[in-house]
């Protein structure tokens, strides 16, 4: 008799974090102490059961085969009765989530995008994670201006009907928030890789290259040595950004998000796309471009967003998110049903480049095994991997580990707190452990 391959996973309880529970995190976590949200996730699994066997189920049949639904015997809805289509209902839980008690307002915070519901690499718009200093505004599009000034001859404003007839490219990129996994730098915090690596999200962006606007403008591209882009909301978001990232071509002034125009909540209508670069740096409602000749060290780059060392100093201008991976399913909150074949699947990227490889391991770390890449693998994009795995009903820690074309491996926890301490918020691209337990839980958890 053929044994039974099965790989049914139970869903991750959705929208559990409390307030009181970020907080007594961070809290523990200033106080060298590790901490971790327990409550509300309790009480969501608690009400779950535990593994669910399916032979009983299947012993009297399946009425979902025996007996024909109302679908199979009648009319749909009609042809156009959304003009803008919406997900099926029976897919309301999958949403960006807030982390509530992160921020002190609602304008200045975070939402993060469900990465352990999500395939592929792309992103839904509707779903990319938001960061915002200031709240999210819908700019009518035809008052929208960008200026270009500073060391060039001639300082250009340019409506964005003018932006729009230029050549335009298409390209697919990662933005990942320059804080995310933050809470995880001391203390295992969250449960969830939707909290734990939300800040992520990948899409296709279209628009002009900016060194295309900074030729047209005739810029010094020997003086200039940096711009700094400048944002339309109240929180005056501006940022220092090397010239040879603007000259690589790769920097965009975009206008489009996965084939339609930006969200509101992304920018609309015109933001930064820098690739590789953390995302406070992908200026949204974007208006100013200022050339010169040195870092203009604004307050998002000099007080904020800014590395604290083991020896107290701050570590300023590290912009580039460095290779890293995550498994998104089995990942935290999950839980495995059965024994069996499952497929160990989750996201990699780099900002310096292609991702080259991905090994994971379910041994925490003993033992690796390279996992496959699906393809296209595009340089400064996600690239989703996945893994072959059968699960003997034995507890178990899974881990990915990526390493870019650059032939940079991503560390573990315990080697980039020796070289960063534990008292950071910004890039942590450490390696990430899920423990599966015997009855099939899986856990976020650190190793010593």
């Amino acid at each position: 008799m053929q044994e039974q391959i099965t790989g049914a996973v139970r869903k991750a309880p959705e929208n559990f974090v409390r307030p009181a529970d970020v907080g007594t995190v961070f809290a523990e976590a200033k106080a060298g102490r590790r901490s971790f949200i327990r409550g509300a996730f309790a009480a969501a699994t608690a009400a779950a059961g535990t593994v669910a066997m399916h032979a009983q189920a299947q012993a009297k049949g399946d009425p979902n085969i025996l007996e024909l639904p109302a679908h199979t015997k009648g009319l749909g809805q009609a042809v156009v009765t959304d003009g803008y289509g919406k997900p099926s209902q029976y897919e309301a839980n999958v949403q960006r989530r807030q982390s509530p008690g992160l921020t002190q307002t609602k304008q200045a915070s975070v939402s993060f995008a469900p990465l352990q519901s999500l395939f592929g690499i792309i992103t839904p718009s509707g779903l990319h994670f938001e960061r915002h200093h200031q709240g999210w505004w819908d700019i009518d599009s035809s008052k929208h201006r960008l200026m270009i000034n500073g060391l060039v001859k001639n300082s250009m404003v340019f409506t964005m009907d003018e932006i729009m007839r230029l050549p335009s490219v298409s390209r697919f990129h990662f933005i990942e928030c320059g804080a995310n996994t933050g809470m995880e730098w001391g203390n295992v915090a969250v449960p969830t890789v939707q909290y734990t690596h939300g800040m992520l999200s990948c899409s296709e962006f279209t628009g002009v290259p900016l060194i295309t606007l900074l030729e047209m403008a005739g810029a010094d591209l020997k003086k200039g040595k940096f711009i700094l882009a400048e944002g339309a909301d109240g929180s005056s978001m501006t940022r220092t950004i090397p010239i040879e990232l603007i000259t690589s071509g790769e920097v965009l002034v975009a206008y489009g998000q996965n084939g339609e125009m930006l969200r509101p909540e992304q920018g609309y209508p015109l933001r930064l796309v820098v690739p590789g670069v953390q995302g406070v740096s992908w200026v949204k409602y974007l208006r100013r471009i200022e050339v010169g000749d040195m870092p203009y060290a604004t307050k998002d780059e000099a007080i904020h967003y800014v590395d604290l060392m083991p020896d107290g100093q701050h570590r300023q201008y590290s912009s580039i998110q460095e290779c890293k991976s995550v498994v998104t399913t089995p990942s935290g909150g999950q839980m495995l049903m059965d024994k069996g074949f499952y497929n160990i699947t989750g996201l990699a990227w780099s900002g310096r480049g292609k991702v080259k490889r991905v090994d994971v391991s379910v041994d925490g770390g003993r033992n690796w095994r390279t996992a496959r890449l699906e393809g296209p693998v595009m340089s400064k994009c996600l690239t989703r991997f996945n893994l072959d795995w059968v699960w003997n009903g034995e507890e178990c820690i899974i881990q990915s580990r990526a390493m870019d074309d650059t032939g940079y491996v991503q560390p573990t926890s315990q080697q980039l707190r020796a070289v960063r301490g534990t008292r950071s918020i910004y890039h942590n691209n450490s390696i990430q452990s899920w423990a599966v337990r015997a009855n099939g839980e899986v856990a976020n958890v650190q190793l010593a």
